[in-house]
């Protein structure tokens, strides 16, 4: 197999063999390619793109580029969902022990943070301790003791996706239906799931702007798993504000301890969290119904055992056994907060989520370069939603940041993102659509 080949064959646009690309991806998880090379074969497919019969060839040889997880000797469903990205979406964090409170097994590698979007193993790395790569032996303790546990790819999972992420996040290939796909689909295949549910972003702040292109990825997504034998669907979500009111690592982990402790009712956040428990739930046999599986999670988290269920597995993974109860012993604190006022008086009625995102990059909570260091205590709190009346000089956010001139660039930047109007807006519903 020679790489300039296969990368010349679909620069050129032909389809590949799922050999060649079997050849490829094992010669990518071996060390045998440069960056050169990686980058070079992700800009091919992002041009080209990939049929169906590639896409699901590149997701095998990713998902077999290591080992498979196997849960024999749990007697729960083996469940878990995937965001595509956003910003402000630190789902996952609460999701999974919901879902564990109700009776699943959640399995759940996750990824950094690619381009302007947050990444769940970047938050959970602001807590002091935390294992996101623990051996296989730990992984299957905690999923079977706790209920959840929430991990970064090991060496042995999925490897050849581990080296083509970090690529893909710095040569502006993230958004490829195809690499997606087989991004995705090869982690949780690896993984042993019975069933996924995933998480489409649409918007300003999603790797898919439009709605179509959207449905697109989701179809090629739920085709490809289910046609692995993994039963799979998806819903699409808006990305046109950030989910939660945080935009950051420390920040959105505060967030999740305040969804946990039952603070951030009535949110576009909880709608989407008791959206996916209820479709997770549902997809797995645990409930017959969407509303009766929306009662089960409403109760999780209401009677605490959610939050019991992250506790425990923080503390399983090397955290403090005492988060919740004293998240400020364990959060660091940015040294600088600052307010951001609303420019003028009126309506909150649209923002550039990505801008917004861009911004968390640039106080140094996400990387330019795959080997930057995170600054997890930086980002925004406070995030007034769309569709909030504000009085001239009244705070929409607060800036967290590491200096003053850093704070004053953020805040700065934060209110161009935001568009106020003398009119209420009417606002896109946080769930789009099933597939």
């Amino acid at each position: 197999m020679i790489p300039q080949e296969i990368i010349r064959r679909k620069r050129d646009g032909d389809e590949l063999a799922a050999a060649d690309i079997r050849s490829f991806i094992a010669a990518l998880a071996a060390g045998r390619l440069s960056e050169g090379q990686i980058g070079a074969f992700a800009m091919a497919v992002w041009f080209k793109g990939m049929s169906r019969a590639e896409t699901v060839a590149l997701t095998l040889a990713m998902a077999d580029s290591g080992d498979r997880l196997q849960w024999a000797d749990i007697d729960r469903p083996i469940a878990d969902k995937h965001s595509t990205g956003g910003v402000g979406d630190n789902v996952s964090l609460m999701l999974a022990p919901v879902a564990a409170a109700c009776g699943l097994a959640v399995p759940m590698i996750s990824g950094r943070g690619l381009g302007h979007t947050g990444g769940t193993l970047d938050k959970l790395e602001s807590i002091p301790g935390y294992m996101i790569t623990p051996d296989a032996n730990l992984f299957h303790k905690v999923v079977k003791e706790a209920g959840c546990a929430i991990i970064g790819q090991t060496g042995t999972l999925a490897p050849a996706d581990g080296r083509l992420y970090a690529v893909r996040d710095v040569t502006a290939t993230v958004d490829s239906i195809p690499l997606i796909t087989a991004s995705i689909l090869s982690k949780k295949l690896a993984a042993g799931l019975e069933t996924l549910v995933l998480d489409v972003k649409v918007g300003n702040g999603a790797f898919m702007a439009d709605r179509g292109q959207a449905e697109i990825l989701a179809q090629s997504l739920v085709e490809v798993a289910n046609g692995a034998g993994v039963k799979t669907s998806a819903l699409i979500t808006d990305m046109n504000q950030p989910l939660a009111d945080s935009a950051g690592n420390a920040v959105e982990m505060r967030n999740c301890l305040d969804f946990l402790a039952g603070r951030k009712k009535d949110t576009r956040l909880e709608t989407v969290v008791l959206a996916f428990a209820a479709e997770m739930l549902v997809k797995s046999g645990i409930a017959a119904s969407s509303d009766e599986a929306e009662t089960m999670a409403r109760r999780a988290l209401a009677s605490g055992k959610a939050a019991e269920v992250f506790a425990r597995m923080v503390s399983m993974l090397g955290g403090p056994a005492d988060l919740i109860e004293n998240p400020d012993r364990y959060l660091a604190r940015a040294p600088v907060e600052k307010p951001v006022p609303a420019t003028r008086s009126g309506w909150l009625a649209a923002c550039d989520a990505r801008g917004i995102g861009v911004s968390v990059i640039d106080l140094g909570g996400g990387r330019r370069h795959p080997a930057d260091r995170i600054d997890h205590r930086v980002g925004f709190s406070e995030l007034l939603p769309l569709g909030t009346r504000v009085n001239a000089g009244e705070p929409i956010a607060l800036v967290h940041a590491a200096d003053e001139a850093a704070a004053e660039r953020a805040a700065t930047a934060l209110a161009t993102h935001y568009r106020i109007t003398e009119d209420r807006p009417e606002l896109t519903p946080v769930i789009a659509g099933l597939i």
